[in-house]
């Protein structure tokens, strides 16, 4: 194909006067002056940051011409989408650009909880007192993930003092590390600060000391905020009540209180036949029938999403999204597994949500599939049932691998004897009951014939530790990951990275009954994993939404 004739003019939709004019944006309402950006008076003048470090304090701002010029100087760049702002900026940090930046003060759980937050505060600047090092320094020994996380904070901060040109009387940029999201500076307590505290509290308690340089600093610098960031409720409690300002670190929450998880799938509007009926595409392909859609639907679906239209005297519609492109989306129909013919070892599903899972564990390319829901929902006996069926019957994968957080409810009982398998074998008891069940399935075997299924059922399945799971590979596998909302985000990375050519992985929880100290439901491993995974196409997500067990199971869930 020839390329098309090149213009003869430089910008034929411009005047010569505007193609040789500087681009720059327009100003913005809120500011007042009105002196333009390429104006004498303002080329002349430093920049904000060149006040703070050229003999401007701590607490110096410039929020009139400095402003300008830094708006003229930095280089102008998309505006970020809303899942950037999620992983780079602290939610609970909502501040201007143009407005003054903060001293966020931090407290030692937050280093612990998060070695990079030092990174993790824009252009607002961080303060560490000197009893927040002591406290680094006592528990930087041992092998637990608090201890690696204080080794790494101390790295982290022997690499910011060492950068050239680093001075501490001034401050550490925290953009010398190759860290260009911040553009703050890191500020060490040298010297000793005068406050006072209540007679209350306990002076050489560290918790005290910490609230007592936050007290000092907000005198100190005032008009400037300062914002003392701590993962200790209590801690943020008495600075409160002392009238200072403190914040939660947020950063590691996957969702915000107000958004929901993912669920996997969507409604279609009752009057979508009558409106979008007559643009709607269809052909046959196999087994299923195809449908291509347009209309104001398709921006919110995703990949593997599904979409169900339910309607009191219409036939009702169950369809799993294929292909996003353009304006238009393609449905592809499911294969029902409500019904006995299409029963999955013996297990045939009793509900919408249960048939959409079923339509992913049994698809051969998705390999990851996570499935949340309150207890008796099925999720565990949908996944050893599926699995049962490919390992054994299809061949598709060589061997059903379990595994599971080990957290006790209560109290632990102590170590466990045996091997590997025996020491899990308590933590299977939810494995023991669904083979259990799966093994009456076959109801014209015989006594004799159950007991060989159930020794070869037993010879397919392996349980595993996931403290042993580092650097392993599985090939041709089908893992089950239960009690998934008991992991942490940097778990549930290691489990999955495990996963070879062939392996299809299922992680299931409920995030109604997390037991690890310090996870909620918005930073467990689960969520990270549900969120991060939503629109590709080989991984598919279902939250199920009704109770199979007993109805003495779904009432409990409900009420309890």
């Amino acid at each position: 194909m020839p390329l098309p004739p090149a213009p003869t003019k430089r910008a034929a939709l411009l005047s010569p006067d505007a193609f040789e004019a500087p681009a720059r944006g327009k100003p913005r309402s809120g500011r007042k002056s009105p002196a333009s950006f390429d104006s004498p008076e303002t080329r002349d003048k430093p920049q904000a940051r060149d006040l703070f470090e050229h003999g401007g304090s701590l607490g110096s701002d410039s929020a009139g011409p400095a402003i300008q010029v830094e708006t003229r100087r930095t280089p102008a760049r998309p505006a970020p989408s809303v899942q950037e702002k999620q992983q780079d900026r602290p939610r609970s940090k909502k501040t201007a650009r143009t407005g003054p930046a903060k001293l966020f003060v931090l407290d030692t759980n937050v280093l612990m909880h998060d070695p990079m937050c030092l990174f993790r505060f824009e252009e607002h600047d961080i303060f560490l007192p000197m009893i927040v090092l002591e406290e680094l320094d006592g528990h930087k020994k041992g092998m637990t993930e608090v201890a690696r996380n204080a080794r790494q904070t101390s790295r982290t901060l022997d690499a910011l003092a060492g950068a050239q040109g680093a001075d501490m009387t001034t401050g550490l940029k925290l953009d010398s590390t190759g860290h260009r999201e911040a553009g703050g500076k890191l500020f060490f307590q040298t010297q000793p600060l005068d406050y006072k505290l209540p007679t209350s509290l306990p002076q050489g308690k560290a918790d005290n000391q910490i609230l007592g340089v936050v007290e000092a600093l907000r005198v100190q610098y005032a008009p400037r905020e300062v914002v003392l960031v701590s993962k200790d409720i209590n801690m943020r409690v008495k600075a409160r009540a002392l009238g200072l300002a403190t914040d939660d670190y947020q950063n590691d929450k996957t969702l915000e209180d107000g958004d929901l998880l993912y669920s996997g799938s969507l409604a279609l509007p009752p009057d979508f036949w009558t409106t979008e009926g007559q643009s709607v595409e269809s052909w046959q392909q196999g087994q299923h029938t195809f449908y291509r859609i347009t209309g104001p639907i398709v921006p919110n679906l995703l990949i593997n999403q599904f979409v169900y239209f339910e309607a009191p005297g219409e036939p009702s519609f169950y369809a799993r999204v294929t292909e996003i492109r353009g304006k238009s989306a393609v449905l592809k129909t499911l294969k029902d597994y409500t019904h006995l013919k299409h029963a999955v070892w013996g297990v045939a599903t009793r509900n919408r949500e249960q048939n959409f899972a079923m339509n992913l564990l049994m698809d051969p390319e998705v390999d990851f599939v996570t499935l949340t829901g309150t207890a008796g929902t099925g999720k565990t006996l949908m996944a050893l049932a599926s699995g049962l069926t490919q390992v054994l019957d299809e061949r598709r994968y060589t061997e059903i691998i379990v595994t599971r957080a080990t957290v006790s409810v209560g109290e632990d009982i102590g170590f466990l004897p045996g091997t590997e398998e025996e020491k899990m074998g308590p933590w299977m008891g939810a494995l023991d009951d669904n083979l259990e069940v799966l093994s009456k399935t076959d109801t014209g075997a015989g006594e004799w014939g159950r007991a060989a299924t159930s020794e070869l059922i037993r010879s397919r399945i392996k349980i595993k530790s996931m403290n042993f799971m580092r650097g392993r590979t599985f090939l041709n596998k089908y893992v089950i990951i239960d009690e998934a909302q008991n992991l942490t985000p940097k778990q549930m990375k290691t489990l999955i990275t495990r996963a070879g050519p062939g392996t299809k992985i299922i992680c299931m929880g409920n995030l109604a009954q997390i037991d690890t100290p310090y996870l909620t439901e918005g930073s467990s491993g689960l969520t990270f994993a549900v969120d991060k995974f939503k629109g590709w196409p080989h991984g598919g997500h279902i939250t199920l939404a009704r109770g199979e067990r007993s109805r003495l199971a779904d009432f409990a869930s409900e009420v309890l």
